[in-house]
Formats: C-alpha cells, structure tokens, sequence
C-alpha cells in the first residue's frame, strides 16, 4: 500500500509553515512563483471552454475528472503568479477523495497567511478556480464514481 498522504488540512498547515517563515509579504509571493517553476501543462486538447477558468486574472485551465471516488485535478496557467498558485492550489486539492474535498472548508486557505496577500482580481482567481474544483467535486459525487 502506498502512503498515506496527508490530509488537505494538514497539507495547508505545512503551507502555513511555510510562509511564516517568510516576514515580509514579498517574500511570501516570492515563495509562490518558486512553487510555479514545479507547474504542469494542460495537452492542447485539454484546454477548451470547460476547462477554462472563468473569472481568472490570466488564462487559466483546470482539468477535473474522477476514479473511483478520487477528485483527479490537472491545470495550466499562464502568469507567473497563476503557475505558482495553481501549483499550491493543486498540491492541496488534488487526487483527493471526493468526500474530503467537499468537506473542506476553502476559508482554511486563510489560514496560511498569503490569500490577504493577494491582490483584490488575484482573489477573484482564486474563488474562480474554488468554484470549478467544487463543481467537478459535485459532479463526481452525483455520477458516484
């Protein structure tokens, strides 16, 4: 058996710890364009209309499908900043059961000290990506994969 990963609670306590390391806000940001250079890309197929994050400051692409009651999650962005919190975003949200994602309660993200950061357009690309994730989190638990 693989490891158990850690829960998105726990994974957004490890972030916390992270950023606290860093006093200065610019740092913190800094810290996220760092987590960009670790992004994916989207296959060309897979960035369309569904998949485009409405709403998000820079083109953006997420990617949900479910396995077996696993929210599968991939995405693409195109700033610097959207590839950095993509990246953050994914590590906390991915390949999750689909229970524990719609259980989790996306203020927790506050806790982490870099959502105030960000600027106002910033957090309206954060709340568009929330929106998809939890559609896609949705459709899996009707579809009962």
């Amino acid at each position: 058996m693989n490891m158990q990963k850690k829960s998105m609670i726990e994974t957004v306590a490890n972030f916390k710890e992270d950023f606290d390391l860093f006093p200065e806000a610019n740092d913190k940001l800094e810290y996220i364009f760092d987590l960009g250079k670790k992004h994916t890309t989207l296959p060309d197929e897979e960035k369309n209309d569904a998949t485009y994050v409405t709403g998000c400051a820079s083109d953006a692409w997420l990617m949900g499908e479910c396995k077996d009651g696993i929210l599968l999650l991939r995405g693409e962005g195109t700033s610097e900043m959207a590839k950095g919190m993509l990246t953050l975003l994914l590590t906390i949200f991915a390949n999750r059961p689909v229970d524990e994602v719609l259980a989790f309660d996306p203020a927790k993200l506050h806790d982490m000290g870099i959502v105030e950061l960000l600027s106002p357009v910033r957090q309206q690309s954060l709340e568009a990506f929330l929106n998809k994730v939890y559609a896609y989190a949705k459709r899996c638990k009707e579809k009962g994969e």
